[in-house]
């Protein structure tokens, strides 16, 4: 095992142990050097009592390695057991979700046939941050936590990426249009660091219509970078667009340590059959021997995938009458592919992978800020008022300090000039600033509040009845707004 990389290797449910005995045995007949540690993860797992998947033990061999290549799992029903990819993500800090989509055409069916695009998703935070509420009876809410560090560690990956790699062009997909300062925040970074790349071509597009035209024009794009629920839903798309999802891979990446797993999920239907295409996990496999620094052998193993599928040797899932020469299982495509190892393709362009191909990301620098209080938001559950009933309480109730700014109700204005067409909920948001504060033609002219203040505030809303589920600090940081004005504000 001496010169070997250590991995960690998880043989997983369903049809996950044929398709990693297979991308083992291709691994093996390569050359790679690796020396894989198995752990158990998965069903048998959460049915003993850990309700992540994992056991506490195998973070060890995780973090000892930094390498992880993951078959799929099955996660049993019910409520209680939490995503295993999730958990593995935020723990070891893997950021950076790599899709890497490329037509296969004709040899397996697809539209459109010129496909080469890479999906670079964000991979900790956005609406998978998972921090969720029940405020009222009627109303629910899920935080979208966006950060300036991870919007930087993953449109500068994209940006590394691209130039590893040679593509020409990184495409950012937002809705700034409407999230203003958390997608806001991910698009001005991307302006930001895409001035230090003046070899890359920069295009901003926002999420719905830029999804729209991956589905429909995908052979535009090169590099498209975007936030996690975003990423989420266009990798999909992508990969299903190209062809089939059971094919390709993913890795992700972070500072000290990587994931690589297939996109699929564990196909319980057909485990057992010995008629799985391992597809998905070996090219996987071939992103992680890039990432540990064996190019070489990356590049055997897909231009012998990619060889195996000229020669017609396809499993069930892409075998066509009429181009299909031979229709094998998982063993037998197993042994085909280790035979094409050393031959290129022919009809695709052989694969050659860079010795500069890893991607290192500088660490974050923090920064510094003057930050001031400038007013306070409360949230209020109330099913027995009308908003002109709960504004005119709360006006008396402001006191010396404040004035009653606003309140909305599902993010509309309601209150003062509210219209009766408004439906509102039983969840409202109230707005309350120094009453030194200024409506003026440039915008609001705010006066730093203090917390004793805000407390005095919610007792007084508390004694007389109201009651405040939220508070919401208002800041600015350096002179600027830290939140977004309501309609009419």
């Amino acid at each position: 095992m001496s010169g070997k990389t250590p991995i960690t290797v998880a043989h997983g449910d369903g049809i996950g142990p044929e398709i990693m005995e297979s991308t083992l045995q291709i691994l093996t007949a390569a050359g790679a050097e690796i020396a894989p540690h198995r752990i158990d993860i998965g069903e048998s797992v959460y049915k003993s009592g850990f309700t992540s998947g994992i056991k506490p033990e195998a973070w060890n061999t995780l973090r000892e390695t930094g390498v992880f290549l993951k078959a799929p799992i099955t996660t049993p029903q019910g409520g209680g057991y939490k995503s295993l990819n999730v958990s593995v993500r935020k723990t070891l800090g893997l950021f950076a979700n790599v899709r890497p989509c490329k037509a296969l055409h004709p040899y397996v069916n697809t539209r459109h046939p010129n496909i080469d695009l890479v999906i670079i998703r964000e991979n900790e935070e956005d609406l998978y941050a998972g921090i969720e509420y029940r405020q009222t009876g009627e109303a629910y809410e899920c935080l979208k936590v966006i950060s300036r560090p991870g919007s930087e560690r993953i449109v500068r990956y994209a940006f590394e990426y691209a130039r590893a790699y040679g593509k020409k062009e990184v495409t950012c997909m937002v809705k700034d249009n409407i999230m203003k300062m958390t997608d806001g925040l991910f698009h001005s970074v991307f302006q930001e660091i895409g001035a230090e790349y003046p070899d890359i071509q920069k295009k901003s597009q926002i999420i719905d219509i830029g999804s729209a035209l991956l589905a429909d024009r995908p052979e535009n794009y090169e590099v498209v970078v975007t936030l996690n629920l975003y990423g989420d839903i266009i990798s999909d798309i992508v990969a299903q667009i190209a062809g089939s999802v059971g094919l390709f891979g993913s890795a992700n990446v972070g500072m000290n340590a990587a994931m690589f797993e297939a996109i699929h999920g564990s196909a319980p239907d057909i485990a057992g059959k010995g008629i799985a295409n391992p597809s998905g996990l070996l090219n996987a496999a071939v992103m992680m021997l890039v990432h540990i620094g064996q190019p070489k052998i990356a590049a055997k193993i897909r231009n012998g995938w990619l060889a195996t599928l000229e020669d017609g040797i396809h499993t069930d899932d892409i075998y066509k009458e009429g181009l299909s020469k031979q229709k094998v299982g998982t063993a037998d495509f197993t042994k085909a592919v280790i035979e094409h190892l050393g031959r290129t393709p022919e009809h695709f362009e052989p694969v050659a992978y860079g010795e500069n191909a890893k991607i290192n990301i500088p660490a974050y620098k923090r920064r510094t800020y003057k930050k001031e209080m400038v007013g306070v938001d409360l949230y209020v559950d109330d099913t027995a008022h009308t908003a002109e009933e709960i504004g005119k309480k709360l006006e008396a109730l402001a006191g010396p300090e404040f004035q009653l700014n606003v309140i909305t109700n599902r993010g509309v204005k309601v209150y003062p000039g509210g219209y009766p067409e408004t439906f509102c909920s039983d969840h409202w948001r109230v707005r309350f600033i120094d009453k030194k504060a200024e409506s003026k033609d440039d915008g609001l002219k705010l006066v730093p509040v203090n917390y004793e203040s805000i407390m005095a505030l919610q007792k007084r809303l508390a004694d007389a009845g109201f009651d405040v589920i939220k508070v919401e600090n208002l800041y600015t940081y350096d002179g600027a707004l830290g939140f977004t004005l309501a309609q009419g504000e």
